[in-house]
């Protein structure tokens, strides 16, 4: 008698063939630009939003787009088929969290349906990405159930890291949380990229140097209304409300002032020789000001773009609002590509555990 030690399943094509990833929540497209960068072949990209479908349309037109609600989708036929299932699932409040219910505690939110989609496909590998105020959710509670539910769905997970962009090839201060699973029935070491010494700073963005061959491109761009700009004329490169003249601090910040906090955001200016603050959805909201260095104008859309490393010809679709927020909103493609190449190599090593009834066997010969 043949004795297996094996369970009889597929297992990771070799580091040659090309993996398959199925991505949820897609956007505009970060995180699946990275993964194509390191080799990885979308099977499907879900998204909801029409603006950021037809950007992933109109500079992908081979990539298989699907515009629905991931609520409405049926994944049962990609099993068998998907190396890795990844996704940054929005997170809602979980009222319930970490009181013992398990799966049944994120019924309704995001997270169930990523969490539904791994059950359906049965990927080798799992990758979600979020704020990094999710590790402190709800006090931790939030995270702890998120993995309770993917570690009774059959997955061994990687300790959660938060990764700066900064340290990727990313001009920019943000911080993603990824969480990383290797399905029970295989072997392999996840190990995470590795930080580079230099940050990336805003003039890597807009200038010709490491990241890119040319200055930013003119394009589109919001402006400020006659009397902000006359207050941020007077704020320094680098600097926030702090900076201007007590008497016009208490105007523009109003009952803002009296409070506690520093509220950096307010009235800033970005620096030449630092990275980028993170992006939000708009550039001139009053909480997030991010102002050119030089000039007294919010960021544009390219300028906002090259922040979170698209490559200059990545067309971005619908309204000027639509688009700052699709980039805002985006995993940037170079701390993605970090992430996808790591990803590569575990898929690249990974074998068969020995099923437990082959352990058995083996003991009893031996």
């Amino acid at each position: 008698m043949q004795i297996s030690l094996f369970d009889d399943h597929d297992i990771t094509s070799p580091a040659t063939d090309q993996p398959t990833s199925v991505e949820l929540f897609a956007g505009a497209g970060g995180l699946a630009l990275g993964f194509e960068k390191a080799g990885f072949k979308h099977l499907l990209l879900n998204e909801v939003d029409k603006h950021a479908c037809a950007t992933l349309r109109q500079n992908r037109p081979d990539w298989p787009v699907l515009e629905q609600d991931v609520q409405q989708v049926d994944f049962s036929k990609y099993r068998g088929q998907v190396d890795i299932v990844s996704g940054g699932f929005p997170c809602q409040a979980f009222s319930y969290a970490g009181h013992g219910a398990g799966f049944n505690d994120i019924r309704g939110t995001m997270f169930f349906q990523f969490a539904r989609a791994v059950e359906q496909m049965q990927p080798k590998v799992l990758l979600g990405e979020n704020v990094r105020g999710l590790l402190n959710h709800d006090q931790g509670r939030t995270l702890s159930t998120i993995q309770k539910v993917l570690t009774d769905l059959g997955y061994q997970l990687v300790p959660v890291r938060v990764l700066a962009a900064k340290f990727h090839r990313v001009p920019q201060k943000r911080e993603r949380l990824f969480l990383i699973g290797l399905r029970n029935d295989l072997a392999g070491q996840f190990v995470w990229p590795e930080p580079e010494a230099h940050e990336m700073t805003l003039r890597d963005a807009l200038y010709a140097g490491v990241l890119y061959d040319t200055d930013v491109p003119a394009s589109i761009g919001q402006i400020y209304p006659e009397k902000k700009k006359i207050v941020l004329d007077l704020v320094p490169a680098g600097g926030y409300w702090r900076d201007l003249p007590d008497e016009i601090q208490r105007s523009y910040m109003k009952k803002s002032y009296f409070l506690g906090g520093g509220k950096t955001g307010m009235a800033r200016r970005l620096s030449w020789d630092a990275p980028s603050l993170t992006l939000t959805c708009s550039p001139s909201q009053n909480q997030t000001e991010r102002c050119h260095p030089d000039q007294t104008r919010p960021l544009t859309v390219r300028e906002y773009a090259r922040i979170q490393t698209f490559p200059d010809d990545w067309q971005f679709m619908g309204s000027m609002a639509s688009q700052y927020k699709q980039i805002g909103n985006a995993v940037p493609v170079n701390l993605a590509y970090a992430v996808a190449q790591q990803i590569r190599l575990l898929l690249a090593q990974v074998t068969r555990r020995p099923s437990d009834e082959a352990w058995q066997m083996m003991k009893s010969i031996r």
